[in-house]
């Protein structure tokens, strides 16, 4: 398999560098960018599997650099922030970040997470690739799509993988930290609402009524569940 490419975006050149040499020492394949405009002329160049991304650019908010990248090929972004409070971490999720890095960070924990995140490109299993079919809404998971009504659902590439995993266990129970190790894939250190932002950006997309969701249901004091409208699945292939 080819090795993944990273594209780190940072206008510190000691992080970049540094970030830059670390990963290509792991076969990643790299390219940098030292702010907005650069950044985009190397993402449409360089076509990266993920972003690196500094919030804090010279000339561009990074929280609107997140979306705008995600919005022309659903590419995995990291954020980068000096920033530690809670409310910066939710606003990068809301604009659709797979994961968040506060400097100063260790290699360490930084290869950990770009792991996890790639982890999602791997091919899906003969049992994965079940088509999933709830009432109205489908869930392909070769394709990465979900649809409503035959209408498709823009998610992220984090919220497929939460949805995907939740209605592959319909009427089961998953407390936060369950979903933080099955869906991240590594144990999470850090608020555990990070779910809560996930669940609330699916639940825009897929619930009629938001205040009282249908499928995907809170059991208070523990986590979440799927619960589907009718419990009737295709499991043909595709």
């Amino acid at each position: 398999m080819a090795s993944a490419k990273i594209l780190v975006v940072d206008d510190d050149p000691a992080i970049r560098n540094l970030v830059y040499r670390f990963l290509s020492k792991q076969d990643y394949e790299m390219e940098s960018a030292e702010d907005g405009k650069s950044a985009r002329a190397a993402f449409d160049q360089f076509n990266p599997d993920l972003v690196i991304l500094d919030v804090n650019l010279p000339d561009a908010n990074g929280y609107d650099i997140c979306q705008e990248l995600q919005a022309r090929t659903g590419v995995f972004v990291l954020l980068l922030t000096s920033r530690s409070d809670e409310a910066d971490k939710i606003r990068g999720f809301n604009q659709g970040a797979d994961d968040y890095l506060t400097k100063p960070f260790s290699l360490g924990e930084l290869e950990v997470r770009v792991g996890a995140i790639l982890k999602r490109q791997r091919p899906v299993t003969m049992a994965e690739q079940q088509r999933l079919i709830f009432n109205k809404l489908a869930i392909d998971p070769v394709r990465r799509e979900v649809a409503i009504d035959n209408e498709m659902i823009a998610l992220t590439a984090l919220e497929f993988d939460l949805l995907h995993f939740l209605a592959s266990h319909p009427g089961r129970v998953w407390r936060r930290a369950e979903l933080i190790q099955k869906v991240w894939d590594y144990e999470y250190v850090g608020d555990q609402r990070v779910v809560d932002v996930h669940i609330g950006q699916i639940r825009k997309k897929i619930e009629l009524d938001i205040a009282q969701p249908a499928m995907i249901q809170t059991v208070r004091g523990v986590g979440y569940k799927f619960e589907p409208p009718q419990a009737s699945m295709d499991d043909a292939p595709l």
